[in-house]
C-alpha cells in the first residue's frame, strides 16, 4: 500500500512538471493576445489627455429663468411650483390623491461619466438642498395619518424617458428594467420597508443598479431628521481614479463629520453618458418632496483624437467601381500587415499548443500509468465548483453562526430556514428537517430523502433555486440553496408594499415555466405555494423549496402522476394569490370571501371577476391580462378528469399560443384535493367542494 502511494506521488509529480510547463507557455501567449490587443486599440488612446468637464447650476427652480424649463426635463409626477420656484414631487395641484406618486427631475442632456477605453469612472462633485413637506390634500383614515412618504433618490439613469415606480422604489427603478439595467443613486428614505433590508424611516442609502441598498447609514446619528419639516443639504462629492465617495448632510452649513466615507467602484453601473437628476414616491402614505436648489460639476478625462493617415479614397471618391476598392486595399494590406493579422496567428499558436501540450501529458501519464498502480478514478476527476456536495455538520453550523436566531429566514411543517455564509464568502440559504418531520412516515426513509435531493440538484433551470448540496450528519438532515436577498413572494404580496402587475404577471410565467420543465423531466415540485417562490435581484422568480418525499408508496411512476396533477392544482391556487393580493385562506376578510378559491369561483358565476383582482394596484394593472390568468387559475382547480391541463398546456395558455377552454358555467361539484402537509388526497372524491 505504500509503494503504490509512492509511486501514484511520483507520478502526481511527474504529471503536474509537464502541465506546469505547458500552462507557462500558454500563459505568455495570453499576455502576448493581450499585449496586441492593447496595441491594436492604442490608436483610440494615443492622443494628448484632456478633461471633459461639465458644470450644472440651479439657484432656484423659478420658470422666469428660461434655462430651468429648457434643461430640467420633468416625468411623472413631477412639476415646478411657481408659488415656492421649487422642484416639487410629486405634483399636489394635479390630484386629489397623492398616495402611489412617482416622477422625476432629469437634467435633459447626458453627462460624461465613464471613459469607455480606460473604464475610469468621472470624479463629480453635486450639492442640492431638498425639504419635505405634507400635502395639504392629507387626509386621516383608521391607521392615523397619511402623511410620510417614501423618500427623494439622486439618481444617476441611462435614459430620460423612464418613470419609476411608485412605492419603496422612490422612483429610482422601472418594470421594464432589464437585467443588466445601469443605475446609481443616492436615497434618502423616510420609509422602513424591512424587505429592502432598510435600517429605520431615516437613513441615507446607496443603491448601485438595485433598490437594495449597498450601504444604509442612519441619518440620526448624525442628527439630521429628513422629515422634520426643515431644509437639508446634501453634498456629494465622487473621486473617480480612486473610486471614492464622501457624502455630507446638514441643515446649518457643511458639516465636518462625512455620513459616509469609503471605497466604491461605479464603472460597472455607469455607460459613457448618463442623465442625471432627482426621483421620488410616495406609497399608501404622502409627503410632498421639494428640490431647492442644485449645483453639479464633473470632470473626466479623454484622449484627444486625431485623424489617421490613411484617406479611405474609395469612400470618398462615389461611384468608384469595386475592382478598384478591393485593388486599394489589397496594395494596402500588402505593405504592412494589420493587428488583427498578428492575433490571428497568436490565437494559432495558442491552440496547436494547447493541443500538442494535451496530447503529450496524456501519453506521459498513460506510459507511466502502465508501470504504476492505477490511481482511483475519484482521484483524477476532481469534482466541479459548482456541483452539488455533501456538506458536514461542522460547515453548516459556521456558516449559520451556530444556528443563531439573528440567522433565521422562516419556518414551515418541514423545517426552518436559515441564512449562512460559506467559507468561500457565498451566501446561501440552509433548510435544516425539523425533527418532527424526520421522524414522521415522510422522513423515516433517509435513503429515498437523499435520492430525492440528489435527483432535484442535478436539475438545472433559469426558474429553478440550484441546490448547491446537502448535510446527513448528527442524525440531522439540512439542504443548502442559493441565496436570494429579495426574499419569497409571500412577503411581496402580502405585506405592506404593492407589487405591480407586470411583476406579478412575469412571476406567473415564470414559475409556469419551471413546473413544466420539471415535469418533463418526470418530476414534481410537490410543495407549490407563494412561500416556495424567490425574487432575484432583478425581481425574476425561481422555484425553489421542493417537497422532498410524497409518501412511502413503491410506486415512483403512480408517485409523479399524481404529485404533478397535484403540483397543476396547487399552481392554480396560487394563480389566485398573486392576482387578488390575497391568501388562500384570509382571516382578516368577511366570512363567505374568506376561502379564496370559492370566492373566485362564486365571482366567475355572478360574472364578476373584476372583484377579485387587487384593487390597491389601482388603474396600472392590465385588466384582460389580470382575467385571463385568473381564468388559467380556476381552470388548474378543476377535477382532472372535467379538463384540468398539463403545465405544458399553461404556458401555452399564458403566452397565448392556445386558446384557453371555456369555463364550466357553475363551479364544478369537488375539486382536486390537496393536503398541506402531504399534498396527497385522503379519498376518491376528497371531500365536496363548499
Amino acid at each position: 500500500m505504500a509503494k503504490r502511494d509512492c509511486c501514484s506521488s511520483g507520478f502526481a509529480v511527474g504529471f503536474s512538471r509537464h502541465y506546469f510547463v505547458w500552462w507557462s507557455s500558454s500563459f505568455y501567449l495570453l499576455a502576448l493576445i493581450r499585449f496586441l490587443v492593447l496595441v491594436n486599440s492604442s490608436a483610440a488612446t494615443s492622443g494628448p489627455v484632456i478633461n471633459v468637464t461639465k458644470h450644472i447650476s440651479f439657484t432656484h427652480f423659478s420658470l422666469d429663468d428660461p434655462s430651468v424649463l429648457s434643461d430640467v426635463k420633468l416625468l411623472g409626477s413631477a412639476k415646478f411650483s411657481m408659488e415656492k420656484s421649487v422642484i416639487q414631487i410629486p405634483d399636489e395641484s394635479e390630484a386629489f390623491d397623492l398616495r402611489h406618486q412617482a416622477g422625476r427631475a432629469i437634467y435633459s442632456s447626458p453627462v460624461r461619466l465613464l471613459d469607455p477605453y480606460t473604464h475610469t469612472p468621472a470624479s463629480f462633485q453635486t450639492t442640492f438642498s431638498f425639504q419635505f413637506s405634507n400635502s395639504s390634500n392629507a387626509s386621516v383614515d383608521g391607521d392615523g395619518p397619511s402623511h410620510g412618504g417614501s423618500g427623494l433618490t439622486f439618481i444617476i439613469v441611462p435614459d430620460e424617458f423612464t418613470v419609476g415606480r411608485p412605492g419603496p422604489w422612490l422612483g429610482m427603478l422601472n418594470d421594464a428594467c432589464q437585467e443588466d439595467y445601469k443605475a446609481v443613486g443616492i436615497e434618502f428614505d423616510t420609509r422602513q420597508n424591512p424587505e429592502f433590508e432598510d435600517p429605520n424611516d431615516n437613513h441615507v442609502g446607496i443603491n448601485l443598479a438595485s433598490i437594495v441598498s449597498t450601504k444604509a447609514i442612519d441619518a440620526s446619528d448624525f442628527g439630521v431628521f429628513l422629515n422634520d419639516g426643515s431644509v437639508h443639504r446634501a453634498w456629494i462629492t465622487y473621486d473617480g481614479p480612486r473610486r471614492w465617495m464622501d457624502i455630507h448632510l446638514g441643515s446649518d452649513g457643511h458639516p465636518s463629520k462625512p455620513v459616509f466615507s469609503g471605497s466604491l467602484d461605479l464603472s460597472p453601473h455607469l455607460n459613457e453618458y448618463m442623465f442625471i437628476g432627482f426621483s421620488a414616491s410616495t406609497g399608501n402614505k404622502t409627503q410632498i418632496h421639494n428640490v431647492l436648489s442644485w449645483n453639479f460639476s464633473a470632470t473626466s478625462q479623454a484622449f484627444l483624437r486625431f485623424p489617421s493617415e490613411e484617406t479611405c479614397e474609395s469612400k470618398i471618391t462615389l461611384r468608384k467601381s469595386e475592382a478598384a476598392q478591393s485593388q486599394t486595399t489589397q496594395k494596402r494590406s500588402n505593405k504592412e500587415p494589420s493587428s488583427s493579422f498578428f492575433i490571428f496567428i497568436a490565437v494559432a499558436v495558442l491552440a496547436l499548443a494547447t493541443m500538442i501540450g494535451f496530447i503529450f501529458c496524456s501519453r506521459r501519464g498513460r506510459n507511466d500509468n502502465s508501470k504504476l498502480t492505477a490511481i482511483p478514478e475519484k482521484t483524477q476527476r476532481p469534482r466541479p465548483p459548482n456541483k452539488p456536495r455533501r456538506f458536514t455538520f461542522t460547515e453548516i453550523s459556521s456558516a449559520t453562526r451556530a444556528f443563531s436566531e439573528t440567522e433565521m429566514l422562516g419556518s414551515d411543517a418541514r423545517g426552518i430556514y436559515y441564512r449562512g455564509k460559506l467559507s468561500n464568502g457565498c451566501q446561501v440559504a440552509i433548510k435544516r428537517l425539523s425533527a418532527q418531520f424526520l421522524n414522521s412516515q415522510q422522513g423515516l426513509d433517509r435513503r429515498r430523502l437523499l435520492k430525492e435531493i440528489g435527483a432535484m440538484s442535478r436539475v438545472r433551470h433559469p426558474n429553478l433555486v440550484p441546490i448547491r448540496g446537502w448535510c446527513n450528519d448528527n442524525r440531522e438532515m439540512m439542504i443548502v440553496y442559493d441565496f436570494y436577498a429579495n426574499g419569497s413572494l409571500d412577503k411581496w404580496l402580502f405585506g405592506a408594499g404593492v407589487l405591480p402587475w407586470t411583476r406579478r404577471f412575469k412571476v406567473i410565467n415564470d414559475v409556469a415555466e419551471a413546473l413544466s420543465f420539471l415535469h418533463s423531466k418526470q418530476l414534481a415540485h410537490k410543495n407549490m405555494k407563494t412561500s416556495s417562490v424567490f425574487l432575484d435581484v432583478s425581481f425574476r422568480a425561481v422555484l425553489g423549496d421542493f417537497g422532498m418525499v410524497l409518501s412511502a408508496t413503491d410506486s415512483r411512476r403512480f408517485e409523479s402522476a399524481i404529485s404533478q396533477t397535484t403540483d397543476v392544482f396547487e399552481f392554480g391556487i396560487f394563480v389566485l394569490e398573486v392576482v387578488s393580493g390575497r391568501g388562500r385562506l384570509d382571516p382578516e376578510v368577511e366570512q363567505e370571501e374568506r376561502d379564496l378559491v370559492d370566492f373566485a369561483w362564486r365571482m366567475h358565476v355572478k360574472d364578476e371577476k373584476v372583484k377579485v383582482v387587487d384593487g390597491r394596484m389601482g388603474s396600472l394593472v392590465n385588466l384582460e391580462q389580470a382575467i385571463r390568468a385568473l381564468d388559467i387559475g380556476l381552470l388548474c382547480t378543476l377535477n382532472e378528469s372535467k379538463g384540468r391541463p398539463k403545465m405544458e398546456e399553461v404556458v401555452e395558455f399564458l403566452s397565448m399560443d392556445k386558446q384557453i377552454p371555456e369555463l364550466p358555467a357553475c363551479r364544478p361539484v369537488s375539486l382536486f384535493p390537496y393536503n398541506s402537509a402531504t399534498s396527497l388526497c385522503t379519498g376518491y372524491s376528497c371531500g365536496p367542494f363548499k
